[in-house]
């Protein structure tokens, strides 16, 4: 079959192009290594898109963006392709920027009241899984303002008030929430939950209200037993002009009372009347002390001090501290003096001399072996008096 010229012209044309076509290499494919990057680049494939994009390295993406948010295009098809976006990263649970995408789509002010309203919803999802649960009861409120009945944003109010333990403010989103539909099966989650805590919360109010109570009476008999003999008072801070004295203890006193002591004990008093004291023993030459936790205001000193050298401390090397050789110490401090405690005395007794002043509820004695050197050292250059 014969062939007309213009289709011979054709085919040799189509040859020539064909040839020259297999002869040159193509410069655009992937390279077998680096296949996963090359696909990473194209917007189609993309796993994650970049944070910033940069038309010189991403034109593809660059020109995507640029049709996307095209600002020629209305407020509300703007904000509908933020709040996509914005699910988007959300279902990847990137929320910081789920926030930033329904941010930008409220920005745009549109005039659908419904959409705005999912904008400030789903924000608030996002801010409620960042922890932000006051910026997201924020966003709820702000979406009920435009629609009253939307479910969700009744819904993440309310889990909102739960973290934010407001749990009476849980429970009423609950039941305006159920109002709009009894079967919501989250609401009705929430609302057991948000009573239960919420009658826990109470329970432990009336409780607490109850031990205050109970502490301000003791507190009050403590400072009257106190008063009655005629102890002096003074807080660890406190200056000479802050001493509480006797009938005067006032205040500050009742406030140091329901306090403890700051080795762990309190000043009590027991169904006689009669008050045990926290008591600290001194021993300066060896830098060690003793502390006992209740001792009774009829109690006499060497009583204890019979109990606590019965077995020789380890401290004491020498075997000095024995009972009958011990001395025991007040210290005036305003006047720099000691006062020497008979070892017979009682507590209540040493305790209503009118130079002993009460630190931090914590009355405290010096102990030393009296006819040991460093006693002798000690004492020297002091001026003592003897408690008769």
């Amino acid at each position: 079959m014969e062939r007309s010229e213009s289709d011979g012209a054709s085919e040799d044309a189509m040859d020539s192009f064909l040839e020259k076509f297999q002869n040159q290499p193509y410069r655009g494919g992937f390279h077998q290594d680096q296949w996963e990057e090359e696909f990473e680049k194209i917007p189609l494939f993309m796993k994650k898109a970049p944070s910033e994009i940069d038309p010189k390295e991403n034109p593809d993406l660059a020109c995507l963006q640029s049709i996307i948010f095209d600002e020629e295009r209305s407020p509300e098809e703007q904000a509908k392709t933020y709040k996509d976006e914005g699910n988007d990263y959300f279902k990847e649970k990137d929320y910081k920027k789920a926030v930033t995408s329904y941010t930008e789509g409220l920005k745009k002010k549109c005039t659908d009241p419904d959409l705005n309203a999912v904008l400030y919803t789903n924000r608030a999802a996002a801010q409620y899984y960042l922890g932000n649960f006051r910026s997201a009861l924020n966003d709820v409120m702000a979406a009920r303002k435009l629609k009253p009945r939307h479910l969700k944003a009744v819904v993440r109010g309310a889990l909102c008030h739960l973290e934010l333990k407001h749990f009476a403010e849980a429970v009423n989103w609950c039941d305006e929430g159920l109002q709009i539909d009894a079967k919501e099966k989250k609401l009705l989650e929430i609302r057991a939950k948000a009573d239960k805590l919420k009658r826990t919360e109470q329970r432990d109010m009336r409780k607490a209200k109850v031990k205050e109570k109970k502490e301000q009476t003791q507190n009050e008999a403590l400072l009257q037993a106190v008063k009655a003999r005629h102890i002096r008072l003074v807080s660890e801070a406190a200056s000479e002009d802050e001493e509480s004295v006797a009938g005067g203890l006032g205040e500050l006193s009742l406030d140091g009372l329901s306090s403890e002591n700051p080795y762990g004990a309190r000043l009590s008093l027991d169904e006689l009347g009669r008050l045990s004291w926290p008591v600290l023993f001194l021993y300066p030459e060896y830098a060690q002390s003793d502390f006992i936790s209740a001792f009774h205001e009829d109690s006499r000193l060497i009583d204890h001090l019979m109990v606590m050298f019965g077995e020789t401390p380890s401290w004491d090397l020498e075997r000095k501290y024995c009972p009958d050789h011990l001395e025991v110490y007040f210290e005036d401090e305003d006047r720099e003096e000691l006062y020497k405690v008979p070892l017979k005395s009682t507590l209540l007794q040493v305790l209503q001399h009118p130079r002993y002043l009460v630190k931090a509820l914590t009355p405290a004695f010096l102990v030393c072996v009296g006819s040991s050197p460093f006693c002798k050292n000690y004492l020297q250059g002091r001026k003592v008096h003897q408690i008769q």
